[in-house]
């Protein structure tokens, strides 16, 4: 884990558990972390996702910080490729691209998870380590997106998460109208808003 991972759970248990952090006699000090999931509404129903911060921390890290800074509301799926993937986190419904602080983060598609139907992953240049706010989610397998090896054209995707709720408004998104413009390949003919996208848990307290 990122040493920021590792401060913010730190906080987390001190929180939890009061000054001293015993737990009761009898129990178990280690009790299993639930995976974050996080709830993106769109205009054509809502996704949840699940994160693997155990297997792409780095990556993981990255998207709730943009999750939680609400970067992503109001922004839509600005590429739909049908029977391929649906990707967003740059355009919002005015055609307007959203800046990131972020300047590229470490590739951890080297994981062992895999590009397969409803897996959450980053979207990135041909740079490797050029990752930023944008993601995708795989509308079929695509094992051409997947890891072979550390070299510039093997890197591969880095997948850290899946569909867990809402596969059919995937679906749904995959299939609208595209056109080809001068700056996106498959850009929707009527805009898919991402209206709100905030981390389940949040919503709960």
């Amino acid at each position: 884990m990122t040493p920021r991972v590792l401060a913010a759970l730190s906080v987390l248990v001190i929180a939890c558990t009061g000054s001293e952090g015993t737990p009761e006699s009898g129990e178990s000090a280690v009790t299993p972390q639930a995976k974050p999931q996080v709830v993106l509404e769109t205009s054509f129903g809502a996704i949840t996702l699940e994160l693997e911060p155990e297997l792409a921390p780095e990556t993981v890290e990255n998207f709730l910080l943009h999750v939680r800074s609400r970067f992503y509301d109001g922004l839509t799926f600005h590429r739909v490729r049908k029977d391929f993937v649906i990707q967003a986190g740059l355009l919002t419904a005015d055609m307007v691209s959203r800046k990131t602080q972020i300047m590229g983060i470490r590739n951890e598609a080297a994981n062992g998870l895999k590009n397969l139907r409803g897996m959450l992953a980053m979207a990135r240049t041909s740079e490797p380590h050029s990752a930023t706010s944008e993601f995708f989610i795989n509308l079929k397998d695509n094992p051409r997106l997947d890891f072979r090896e550390s070299t510039y054209e093997g890197w591969g995707y880095a997948v850290f998460g899946r569909v867990v709720e809402g596969m059919d408004v995937v679906d749904a998104i995959g299939a609208v109208p595209t056109q080809r413009t001068s700056r996106f390949e498959a850009l929707p003919l009527e805009p898919v808003v991402i209206e709100r996208a905030y981390l389940k848990s949040d919503s709960l307290s």
